[in-house]
């Protein structure tokens, strides 16, 4: 399975839609805010443990938990911080379950991103070094990961992430200089200088 972040529309919505069936406004207003916010809250669960299949169950999760939200009548003012919250502490309790107490772990998903404009050994060279750059951050630790998907993939503002991270915007840069310093260390370590 690729590393890619859910479609809009397709098969997941129809699925996840169906647990929440339902006509009028409701549904209306569920559908957009899955279509703009699903796959930032991909993103992030995807950035806390690098499987996409993992990454799918927390965002879906997540909206559930917003239409449930929604069926007893509360308000929720920005429904996109509310997701990223809930999508952060459902990763987390991720971590806590049976199943990763227990050892097991599912298969990584670790395939590269592809561009249609290169040809197949640009392709397989890049694949590469998506590959490398990959078994680096997962080997990094997860506030690292966290943090430069947040900045760098979902090209967060410092103060969007000092809010969704619960911090000041001093300890986000902070954060980030280390996070990339040590991103850096070990890419040179592994003799990847040029970022792809």
């Amino acid at each position: 399975m690729s590393a890619t972040p859910p479609m809009a529309d397709g098969p997941r919505l129809t699925a996840l839609t169906s647990a929440v069936a339902t006509t009028g406004q409701g549904r209306t207003d569920f559908d957009q805010v899955y279509h703009r916010y699903s796959r930032e809250v991909w993103a992030l669960a995807y950035a806390r443990w690098m499987n996409a299949d993992t990454a799918l169950d927390i965002m879906q999760e997540a909206f559930l938990r917003l239409w449930k939200k929604w069926e007893e009548g509360e308000t929720i003012v920005n429904p996109r911080a509310w997701l990223l919250r809930v999508a952060r502490n459902l990763a987390e309790d991720y971590a806590k379950s049976a199943f990763r107490r227990n050892g097991t772990q599912s298969p990584q998903a670790m395939n590269a991103v592809m561009a249609r404009s290169e040809g197949p050994l640009d392709l397989l060279e890049r694949e590469e070094t998506f590959g490398q750059l990959r078994r680096i951050l997962q080997q990094m630790p997860q506030a690292d990961r966290e943090i430069l998907t947040l900045r760098y993939a979902l090209d967060y503002e410092t103060g969007d992430i000092a809010a969704l991270l619960g911090i000041n915007a001093t300890a986000v840069h902070m954060r980030l200089s280390r996070a990339r310093q040590r991103l850096a260390e070990r890419l040179k370590a592994q003799g990847i200088e040029d970022s792809p």
